[in-house]
């Protein structure tokens, strides 16, 4: 049996200073399986992994049961507050969430109350998980959440529409592409709308020790910066590649055929994206993110140099998913 006498349960598995040990990271906790497993056992996991921290590890378990536990604490609680996240917002349930809701938008992109419906299904969505995964450690009123989901819908929805409108003479392939367009338009604003208290007040920063420094907006800046680039690129391949592979599947006979079955069958093809690109969206920067002291605020960095001098180089902040 394994010595687990000071196993750091937090201590990342792989290295997260890479993209492929951020990759493993990111399949690992992005698993949309354990969005299928039931609170208890979710719970269950979150009480080994407090007891691993407090050094009273169970008799008995093994490096595997921790490795496991930790995966779904990771999967369902938030790391700010380690309270457990709603199902819709967790990453794990990107896949099969974003897949039926990408799927449907890509499908019914012709009509404007179709185009209408699934801009919001979407925008709703994304604001729960935009919501979900913020960092905690910025409350955020339910009147500013309203107004940042009732922007970014909005937003959505006149991209949408509007370019449907425009798209009506363009060549086929152009229209299939505004529901990209329209998505990473209402990612720009519905990502720091619900977010917007870290950029008003800062997010709070510490040292590689975790010493709290203090806040900052330019900290929060570079992080929901991070965020938005991260959700846009998510989405990118699945919405540009497949209207590509669908216009060229229509015209074939046998697809003309099915049409009932092109709306699931862009579904299925959405989750094969999304399966590899949610980790790999996720990874693109460190979720610990971290910013030199001399770019901070002028009054932040005169405080850390006046009580640290030029010990503390570098500040560190969880930029949020």
């Amino acid at each position: 049996m394994a010595d687990l006498t000071g196993f750091n349960i937090d201590a990342p598995r792989w290295d997260q200073s890479t993209f492929m040990g951020r990759l493993k990271h990111f399949f690992n906790i992005t698993d949309c399986r354990t969005a299928l497993l039931p609170d208890s056992k979710l719970d269950e996991a979150k009480a080994l992994v407090e007891s691993c921290r407090a050094g009273s590890t169970p008799p008995g378990t093994t490096v595997e049961q921790l490795h496991y536990a930790k995966k779904l604490y990771d999967s369902a609680f938030h790391p700010d507050t380690g309270d457990r996240m709603n199902l819709i917002g967790r990453m794990s349930f990107q896949v099969p969430g974003g897949m039926a809701i990408t799927g449907f938008m890509l499908q019914f992109y012709r009509t404007v109350p179709a185009v209408v419906f699934w801009q919001w299904v979407n925008q709703s969505f994304n604001a729960l998980v935009n919501y979900t995964n913020r960092n905690a450690a910025s409350p955020i009123t339910p009147k500013q959440i309203g107004v940042a989901y009732a922007t970014a819908t909005s937003t959505a929805l006149a991209t949408a529409v509007g370019l449907n409108l425009y798209t009506k003479k363009a060549p086929p392939l152009v229209a299939r592409w505004v529901p990209f367009v329209a998505v990473a338009a209402a990612n720009c604003v519905n990502i720091p709308m619900m977010r917007q208290q870290e950029i008003l007040n800062g997010i709070a920063v510490t040292d590689e020790n975790g010493n709290k420094l203090g806040h900052s907006r330019k900290a929060a800046a570079k992080g929901i910066t991070q965020v938005v680039i991260s959700r846009v690129t998510m989405a990118a391949p699945g919405m540009i590649i497949l209207p590509i592979i669908m216009q060229r599947l229509e015209k074939y006979r046998f697809m003309q055929k099915i049409t009932f079955l092109h709306g699931p069958l862009q579904v299925m093809m959405v989750g094969v994206f999304l399966i590899f690109m949610v980790p790999a969206a996720c990874s693109l920067f460190p979720q610990q993110c971290s910013m030199a002291v001399s770019k901070l605020e002028p009054e932040l960095r005169e405080s850390i140099l006046s009580q640290y001098g030029e010990k503390v180089k570098y500040v560190y902040f969880n930029k949020g998913l």
